[in-house]
């Protein structure tokens, strides 16, 4: 028997996204580099975990998995907000993740279902199925199958890596995973993490580029492209979705970018350089800092421009003249 290759064609309508994806990446690279935009990167990570468990019938706001990330108290099912912790965790190795290896799949399924998981980091040793809601969309191989049928997808992407454009390798490895569904839960999470994981090892920007926000979105579609291909035998509409996607949410980090190094005054950078992440500070402490004596003048120029620009937050936003108020960089 010959080695397994995923049934796959390569279309204009492909071809052409993986150009145009291309050139804004270039776009973006060219007029800002995300590592020295901490703040950027943040609330796009925090937007991939909250889309990715969104899909996933997590129930938390993305004010809630914020604050779960940023070490604060929240109203919720443990079980949801373990998960965003256990998101969180998996998402910032993320750069650590070498995507050709089974044993690193393993090792960061360990991570992602941590405590809310019996099976987790091994294979499935039940039945399982693709659902959107109620709706089963596929029933995956039986789990005798799964640990040849990963083998089998890995021994592919390592030798397709140098003759497969990685924007089309990821979502090839993207539909197959979901179709083999290797876990009893947290397929599609482990999906959308893997999918990233392989982007990042092209271009290390997908690190910070939220594509599970844009398949939440698009939700109903997405898995609608699945079951298409489930029918065509082939992960051709997949990839044409994926593709497609990816093309859209770049075109808005574009926009985030332009927007953010438009908006930005030399007074908000002054304040942002001075403060720490997820620290409460005192106007009083902030003014020093900045040698500032107006109060009026810190308001005017520092202060309301940051919180309505999404720079700073208030700890009481209710009572903003409260004395008891801190602000916080986010």
């Amino acid at each position: 028997m010959g080695e397994y290759t995923p049934p796959f064609k390569i279309t204009n309508e492909i071809l052409l996204y993986v150009s145009s994806i291309s050139e804004k990446i270039g776009r973006i690279t060219a007029v800002s580099n995300l590592e020295a935009k901490p703040q950027l990167r943040k609330n796009n990570r925090i937007k991939s975990i909250h889309s990715s468990l969104k899909i996933e019938a997590n129930s938390l706001s993305l004010g809630q998995v914020r604050d779960v990330i940023n070490g604060r108290t929240v109203l919720g099912e443990q079980k949801e907000i373990q998960e965003v912790k256990n998101a969180y965790a998996a998402y910032e190795r993320l750069s650590e993740i070498n995507p050709y290896s089974i044993h690193d799949l393993k090792e960061f399924h360990s991570i992602m279902t941590k405590y809310v998981v019996e099976e987790s980091g091994d294979f499935r040793r039940g039945e399982e199925g693709v659902f959107n809601g109620d709706q089963c969309i596929l029933m995956a191989p039986p789990a005798q199958f799964v640990p040849q049928l990963m083998d089998d997808l890995f021994r592919w992407m390592k030798k397709a890596q140098n003759s497969v454009h990685p924007l089309i390798l990821s979502s090839v490895f993207h539909y197959e995973f979901v179709f083999i569904h290797p876990f009893s839960d947290g397929n599609g999470r482990m999906a959308r993490l893997w999918h990233t994981a392989i982007l990042s090892k092209w271009k290390p920007i997908f690190e910070y580029i939220p594509i599970e926000s844009q398949i939440e979105k698009f939700q109903d579609e997405y898995y609608d492209a699945i079951a298409k291909c489930h029918v065509d035998g082939a992960s051709t509409i997949f990839i044409e979705f994926m593709l497609s996607q990816i093309d859209k949410i770049l075109e808005e980090v574009s926009v985030q970018i332009r927007e953010d190094n438009e908006q930005i005054s030399e007074y908000i950078k002054r304040l942002l350089e001075i403060m720490e992440y997820d620290i409460p500070y005192t106007s009083k402490f902030l003014m020093e800092k900045l040698g500032l004596k107006s109060k009026e003048g810190f308001r005017r120029n520092y202060l309301r421009p940051a919180v309505e620009g999404n720079f700073i937050r208030m700890t009481i936003p209710d009572k903003p003249n409260s004395r008891n108020q801190r602000y916080v960089k986010l």
